[in-house]
């Protein structure tokens, strides 16, 4: 599978301070505030930009991601984020492996539902090793999107 490495996403109970503290100590460029809804899941969330290098800050309002929150605390890495030139090679290449792509909320993913809320093509891995997880997009949105978070 052709992949890049793209971020982390970073649980926080606070997300303007969260920004606020990471711009003032790593100079950070932070993005607008972004919001993702679709199927109970409820986030807020700012990209974090230093140099090249990338994270995501997530404040979760509901769904799976606020019951983690509040299980685990802020500062969790739950997610690492890949990308990928063509989205239905890397579904169709997990599927012949073995594995069901599914939804942010655990629930297997047909190939004609890969569009996210925020535009661009997107799958994860089932869980394997408690609340770790992996996600892929499609390269070229996802780098747009990046690019239009800090217009």
């Amino acid at each position: 599978m052709d992949l890049k490495f793209s971020h982390v996403d970073v649980l926080v109970n606070n997300l303007e301070e969260a920004c606020a503290y990471y711009a003032d100590i790593l100079n950070a460029r932070i993005s607008k505030t972004l919001v993702w809804e679709r199927g109970g899941l409820q986030v807020r969330y700012a990209i974090a930009l230093i140099g090249q290098e990338r994270f995501m800050l997530v404040q979760p309002l509901a769904g799976n991601l606020k019951a983690l929150l509040d299980s685990a605390g802020e500062g969790m890495i739950y997610r690492h984020c890949y990308s990928t030139p063509d989205i239905e090679i890397a579904y169709d290449e997990l599927l012949a492996a073995g594995v069901q792509p599914e939804d942010e909320n655990g629930q297997p993913l047909a190939r004609a539902n890969l569009q996210s809320p925020s535009g661009g093509r997107i799958i994860w891995l089932p869980k394997r090793f408690g609340h770790f997880s992996i996600e892929i997009l499609e390269e070229k949105a996802l780098e747009a999107f990046v690019e239009a978070a800090f217009i």
